[in-house]
């Protein structure tokens, strides 16, 4: 965006009319090229600039706050520049002494950062913060629009995979309803094509794609560049992508591959609170652009979506076997495929799957829940986020839990935010029975899990995060496994299945130099931070295993 008046903004809010010139100076020099950087010498003076920018349609990226100022402090200010431009990151200008007040602001005005004066220099301590928080506001930036169209009915299982996967992927595109919108139906009937159609800015579409084929047409890698690696990673979650960073990072040939988008189960969450050094939390699409871009960084290559049937041992290389019949080698293969959430196992979940039931899917169905009534089954950390997350879109949100209070399988932080929030009603011992409707999700039948005493209510949208089963079918026969599919490693492999003399390696499988790491593993901690800390350990006990051969 060449235009002055075009370009994203950012202003800064400050008293003191000196620093106020340091800290646009330092801005204009480091961000002039990209954004419209703004100054203002209080906070009513920046809400007035404020009503100026959405009387013209721009956007502020970032604001950027003294706390000490008088008539209205930072926090004030970033409180009410939050709730008329919720998606601009927020980052206070702290003295030494305003510490407290930048913890509270943290979860008062959701403060993406705050700095404590001086900054300089400002290239090790005001530039590289600022980068971070602008990447992520231009990942989720939406332009004037110009690009990918999806055309096809809000409900229906066949949107919701081609939405789901754009999402996912990082790839912006704007909906356009069938059944409301006059344009959609007037390029459904043109096209005469089945639905969703998938309209891109060069002038051709794809009917009903596949995610194969979408990854085809937008230029996501599907082929491997050799034939032989010397680790393989089979599964892009948190623990895959860090064994990823590690392993490319200390000169291994390295290749990822997973069977649908980067992040894995992660991937979904709306918003991870408790991963070190986010205090104010980040979204799990947000976990995996950073660790993509990082993997990639590092030289690794990655294939999806890329589906693995087989994996043999052909010493010394292990062979892996791939959806369209080809061969890859390895020298080394990493399991991280992760979990996917249980299939709700009542009548009429099959059949309204992803036309009113979902699994997981918190933010691609966002702006579908406007203004409506959400069901969430779930009493973990997944199932409470994704409550706090749809709060912010529909008029109400009803979660549904088997146990008897939250705290049974739920952090404490996110119990007590849930409880804060009035919109969220929590039903304890309560299950899902039955799913009923005719095209659509229409009602959904609950019963008291003391009782057994069911209602029916009427439901559109129920989003479940239940439990979790292992994606390991596909190794049956190829490596040992415990009693519900998750990979036995270390201790826990049966000497029987053993072959060599040194006993297995803490995450090695019943094969030797084939490792797994993450929520795969039998007895893992099903938590992000200890899927990516085995992720980095597996690459320790690679270079053990390299030794030793």
């Amino acid at each position: 965006m060449t235009d002055e008046t075009g370009r994203p903004v950012i202003l800064t809010v400050d008293d003191d009319p000196q620093v106020l010139r340091a800290v646009r100076r330092d801005l204009r020099t480091a961000y002039s090229g990209r954004y419209r950087v703004l100054g203002a010498s209080s906070g009513k003076e920046a809400l007035d600039i404020l009503d100026a920018l959405d009387d013209r349609g721009d956007e502020p990226a970032l604001f950027m706050a003294d706390q000490r100022m008088p008539e209205m402090t930072g926090v004030e200010f970033l409180l009410e520049a939050g709730a008329r431009f919720p998606d601009a990151r927020r980052v206070l200008l702290t003295a030494y002494a305003d510490t407290d007040a930048a913890i509270t602001a943290i979860n008062r005005v959701r403060l993406h950062h705050y700095l404590m004066k001086p900054w300089d220099p400002p290239e090790e301590r005001l530039f590289p913060v600022l980068d971070d928080l602008l990447s992520d506001w231009l990942a989720a930036y939406r332009p004037a629009y110009q690009g990918i169209k999806v055309v096809g009915f809000p409900v229906s299982p066949a949107t919701h995979a081609v939405r789901d996967f754009l999402t996912r992927n990082e790839q912006p595109f704007r909906f356009l309803d069938v059944g409301t919108d006059p344009e959609a139906r007037l390029l459904a009937e043109g096209l005469g094509d089945s639905l969703p159609l998938v309209l891109f800015p060069e002038g051709d579409h794809l009917s009903a794609p596949t995610s194969a084929r979408l990854a085809e047409r937008l230029g996501l890698s599907a082929t491997a560049s050799r034939p032989h690696y010397e680790t393989v990673i089979i599964g892009a979650g948190p623990a895959g992508l860090a064994a990823g960073v590690y392993s490319a990072s200390e000169g291994l040939s390295t290749l990822l591959v997973d069977s649908d988008v980067p992040g894995g189960q992660a991937g979904t969450s709306s918003l991870i609170e408790n991963y070190l050094g986010f205090p104010a939390g980040l979204s799990g699409r947000d976990l995996a652009r950073r660790a993509v871009s990082q993997v990639r960084r590092f030289g690794a290559e990655l294939l999806y979506p890329v589906e693995v049937t087989g994996l043999r041992r052909a010493d010394p290389a292990r062979i892996i076997t791939l959806a369209d019949g080809g061969e890859i080698s390895a020298e080394i293969v990493l399991l991280s495929m992760g979990v996917s959430y249980n299939r709700l196992d009542v009548p009429g979940a099959d059949r309204f799957a992803g036309a009113g039931l979902y699994y997981g899917a918190a933010t691609t169905e966002s702006q579908s829940c406007v203004a409506q009534h959400v069901y969430v089954i779930g009493g973990a950390n997944s199932a409470g986020q994704a409550a706090m997350h749809f709060a912010r879109f529909a008029s109400r949100v009803t979660m549904l839990i088997r146990a008897g209070s939250l705290e049974a399988g739920m952090s404490q932080y996110l119990v007590d935010e849930i409880r804060r929030t009035p919109s969220i009603e929590v039903r304890t011992g309560t299950r899902v029975v039955a799913l009923s409707g005719v095209d659509r999700l229409e009602t959904i039948t609950l019963a008291d899990v003391a009782t057994g005493e069911t209602t029916e209510e009427p439901a559109g949208f129920v989003f479940t995060f239940i439990g979790a089963r292992p994606r390991t079918a596909w190794l049956d026969g190829a490596v040992e496994r415990d009693d519900h599919g998750f990979v036995l490693t270390g201790t826990d492999v049966p000497p029987a299945s053993w072959d060599l003399e040194r006993e297995p390696y803490l995450l090695e499988t019943s094969v030797p130099g084939v490792f797994a790491a993450g929520d795969v593993r039998a007895r893992s901690v099903k938590r992000v931070a200890s899927g990516v800390g085995e992720g980095a350990m597996a690459v320790a006990l690679v270079h053990r295993y390299r030794a030793s051969t």
